[in-house]
């Protein structure tokens, strides 16, 4: 029986070549981390590190992570918090390994700050923690919750952390009662939950749809964009879309996706005023086409404003009564400030509300350290992971690799995240537990708050979710293990 051999090494010389690369490291992120705070204009540690961070990053570090896990040394891998210290520690034990002289460790205060940052952060956005698990749970209310106070009651109770309200539903009355429910609750319970109101954004829509009663699109179907669909009546398949002027944007090619990538076209022909799509993706037994479904154009540039209209009127009660403003489609640190500004002019004397940054666009992904840094200037800042749109206009295959790095991101910018779109998605809506599904959320554990949409079964899907995370707390923490005792093996 034959065996691999490991080549030999010499470990004096490895090792020095280790605390040689990790020096080097070190120095980089020195040299080139004030310019970066520079070009943002930004100061203070969450800024600092999260430039460190970055910096780190532009390396590649797997075959380094390697070798100094083969000496069991830290392999950087849990960095995001606390950059320099994590590379001061292990540049500290190397020296020593080198037989050089010591250098100092930093303080274990130091080494846990970026993480009791974070903690704070959370506590000043999502309010003080009530017992069970550290991850938020935050839970959007439906109509219903404006006339059905019990409701309300029962989701606080089952472990609600964050209500949230979707500002592209109901209205301002409704909205109203919803927070008075919510309050309500937090009085009669003794535990206290934050209200979401979440500005819609430029968020394309089906407006208008003609189609038989019971028809379901199919993989080969065609059907029309319109941007005005009574103005051709008669004749096939087609949609009215909440932003007429995309029609003319589209050029052949162009991929349409519709009710989430349920269907995924392509634009097949152009005239003024129409673009016919050809259907290439869709269930087999076909998907219905229904009024207000979303409408994504991945490979379009749309040049839309970041605050529709509605927005604009709808900010004069978010101002007003929302704990925390969800910022849907935010992409430039422009449209931060845009924001920024509505908000500050309605305000007053009233202390600045904490700002969630919906990320759901590549470009949102891309500029997403500037766009923290603008926010964080004048607002406590959160970020949501929005899969929903963010699969579509990414890709599906890409969504956990880029909601991972993500994670990572937001925690070197002591940024909490929310992890949400369909989560438990299946047993909110049917009451039906799916195996993939109770390991999303369980995965969902490693972001500061979780978020679950409406359906009928919604206060057992918090209660359900409130146990998963509880028992993966014993886990992980972000992408630290800890290894608690196992118990299925006695």
């Amino acid at each position: 029986m034959s065996h691999r051999q490991s080549p030999a090494r010499d470990d004096d010389d490895d090792l020095q070549r280790l605390l040689a690369e990790t020096t080097a490291l070190r120095e980089d992120i020195e040299r080139r981390s004030p310019g970066l705070l520079a070009a943002w204009e930004a100061s203070g540690e969450a800024a600092a590190n999260l430039a460190d961070y970055l910096i780190l990053r532009q390396h590649d570090l797997a075959a380094l992570q390697s070798r100094l896990a083969s000496y069991g040394l830290s392999s950087l891998g849990r960095s995001e918090a606390r950059t320099r210290n994590a590379l001061d520690a292990l540049i500290a034990t190397l020296k020593r390994l080198c037989g050089g002289p010591h250098a100092p460790y930093p303080s274990a205060q130091a080494m846990a700050a970026g993480h009791d940052a974070l903690l704070a952060q959370c506590d000043v956005i999502f309010g003080p923690p009530r017992p069970g698990p550290h991850t938020r749970i935050m839970a959007t209310l439906p109509s219903e919750a404006a006339t059905d106070p019990s409701l309300v009651k029962r989701l606080v109770a089952a472990g609600m952390d964050c209500a949230r309200i979707n500002c592209a539903h109901d209205d301002a009355t409704a909205w109203a009662t919803m927070i008075a429910n919510v309050r309500a609750a937090e009085q009669e319970l003794g535990v206290g939950c934050r209200v979401l109101m979440d500005v819609a954004g430029p968020k394309c829509r089906v407006e208008k749809l003609r189609c038989a009663k019971k028809y379901r699109a199919h993989k080969g179907d065609r059907l029309k964009l319109l941007q005005n669909l009574d103005a051709e009546p008669n004749g096939a398949i087609a949609i009215e879309p909440s932003f007429p002027e995309i029609v003319n944007l589209l050029e052949p090619g162009a991929e349409v996706w519709i009710d989430d990538g349920k269907i995924g076209a392509k634009v097949v022909a152009r005239s003024e005023g129409a673009a016919e799509l050809a259907i290439f993706s869709a269930r087999l037994k076909g998907v219905r086409l229904k009024l207000e479904k979303g409408l994504n154009f991945p490979s379009t540039e749309l040049d839309l404003s970041p605050l529709t209209p509605k927005d604009i009127v709808d900010l004069d009660f978010v101002a007003q009564h929302a704990d925390l403003v969800g910022y849907s489609f935010v992409q430039r640190v422009s449209d931060v400030e845009l924001l920024q500004d509505h908000l500050a002019s309605r305000r007053g004397d009233a202390p600045p509300q904490p700002l969630i940054l919906k990320i759901e666009t590549p470009l949102a992904v891309r500029n997403l350290p500037q766009l923290i840094i603008q926010s964080a200037k004048r607002h406590p800042t959160a970020v949501m992971i929005a899969r929903g749109d963010l699969a579509v206009e990414l890709g599906f295959a890409r969504l956990s690799e880029i909601q991972e790095e993500l994670l990572w991101l937001c925690e070197a910018a002591h940024a909490p995240v929310i992890w949400a779109t369909q989560v438990l998605d299946q047993y909110v809506k049917e009451g039906v537990f799916s195996r993939a599904e109770t390991t999303d959320a369980a995965m969902a554990q490693r972001a500061d708050c979780v978020m679950l949409n409406k359906g009928p079964h919604v206060v057992d899907a918090v209660a359900l979710l409130r146990d998963i995370l509880t028992r993966m707390d014993r886990h992980h923490i972000k992408k630290f293990a800890r290894f608690a005792r196992l118990s299925a093996w006695g």
